[in-house]
């Protein structure tokens, strides 16, 4: 039996720290915040998406590390579904394939893990921050002064750059990169997009666009989206975000179930009497959030009927850029492939795991980025338990 420390109790943290107990080695959780999960539990408040029910060469397909697919085959959809099942947790899967609970919250899936931790004798320790190293001992700062822990091993499980409040904060990159780690930098994923609206947009903030379809490289995204007094944001944009980040421009097609010839041919009958605005909607049968969104990035409006329905069709979307990483869903960038082992050891730290968002991957919403994190603390927990147990792992 090894005593290991587990820093961060988000889904990744405890994760780890289930298979390790259940290895039966003694686990301490040390989590900075008053309370695990938080960014878990703020996902999961308007359905927590925990992952999807999707063939797995399609599934692996949505994330941009080859070197996971492996690791997701092994606890890919099926065997999340089946652990969440064996938490007493009902699940359904919606029409797009992404699976929730059936009370469509995480506080009692959360609830129910914490008992099953508590039960394999886990240990969580709050408001205990992790503050570095002090030579080769762990260094936090809790309500009772500093405190140093020197474990056998240690998981570090501490998300990315996403949603600094509720505790993935990145505060680790400096401690980790000075020790010889190398860290990708963090950009945002699955975010928003700023735009400068004009004051006529003012009405509309808050208000989905439906019914339009968003392109960027090459691929379309059908799902809503909302605009906002800061931009643009929603799943179907978030959907698009990694590619426009890139560089990639963005269009909007308002009337993605009308061909370019059916447009066309409606905006050449006459228009009469009709204001512009009058004739589009009723030509088009366009929303006035549509017909604003036309205004606010086509102006001036084409006169003729191919132009203006090319523009119709291919509305280009003028934005400024991501919003800033903190309100991002996710973060790309993190610790790199090649500064891990194949159990997720740094090469520069033997017997320190690193796991979760804390990783060089990005994956697009819709349960992709929590099986992931519950994946990849798996992965590298057994690996960890083999070398324990072989007595291969030295500290």
């Amino acid at each position: 039996m090894s005593d290991i420390a587990v820093i961060g109790a988000g889904p990744a943290g405890l994760m780890a720290a289930e298979v390790l107990a259940r290895a039966g080695h003694r686990v301490t959780i040390y989590e900075a915040k008053p309370s695990p999960a938080r960014k878990f539990l703020m996902a999961g408040k308007s359905g927590l998406n925990f992952t999807r029910d999707e063939p797995p060469a399609q599934f692996a397909a949505n994330y941009d590390a080859p070197w996971l697919a492996p690791i997701l085959s092994a606890f890919g959809p099926p065997e999340v579904m089946a652990w969440a099942r064996g938490l007493g947790i009902e699940l359904f899967t919606g029409s797009t394939g992404r699976v929730f609970p059936v009370e469509m919250k995480g506080s009692p899936l959360l609830r129910a893990w914490l008992r099953r931790l508590d039960g394999l004798g886990v240990q969580l320790q709050r408001r205990w921050r992790w503050t570095g190293w002090q030579g080769a001992t762990l260094r936090f700062e809790t309500p009772g002064g500093e405190h140093l822990v020197i474990p056998d091993a240690t998981f570090l499980a501490l998300g990315g750059a996403s949603w600094p409040q509720l505790g993935s904060d990145a505060a680790w990159v400096p401690w980790l990169a000075a020790k010889g780690v190398e860290v990708a930098p963090f950009r945002p994923a699955n975010m928003g997009f700023t735009v400068a609206w004009s004051a006529h947009m003012a009405p509309h903030f808050g208000a989905p666009v439906k019914g339009a379809a968003l392109m960027a490289g090459g691929r379309v995204s059908r799902g809503e989206f909302v605009v906002s007094a800061h931009g643009i944001e929603g799943g179907g944009v978030y959907a698009l975000s990694a590619l426009v980040r890139d560089g990639a421009a963005l269009t909007l097609d308002l009337t993605p179930d009308r061909s370019l010839a059916e447009v066309a041919g409606r905006l050449a009958r006459p228009r009469g009497a009709d204001t512009v605005a009058n004739w589009l909607r009723k030509a088009l049968h366009l929303d006035p959030l549509k017909l604003a969104l036309l205004q606010e990035w086509g102006r001036p409006l084409p006169a003729a009927p191919e132009k203006l329905a090319r523009l119709i069709k291919s509305l280009p979307v003028r934005h400024q850029g991501p919003r800033p990483i903190a309100e991002a869903i996710s973060s790309a960038g993190g610790i790199t492939a090649a500064s891990l082992t194949e159990g997720f050891e740094l090469r520069a730290l033997p017997g320190t795991y690193a796991v979760g968002e804390m990783l060089d991957w990005e994956a697009p919403t819709g349960g992709y980025l929590i099986t992931a994190c519950l994946a990849t603390a798996r992965h590298a927990a057994l690996a960890a338990a083999a070398q324990l147990r072989s007595g291969l792992l030295h500290c």
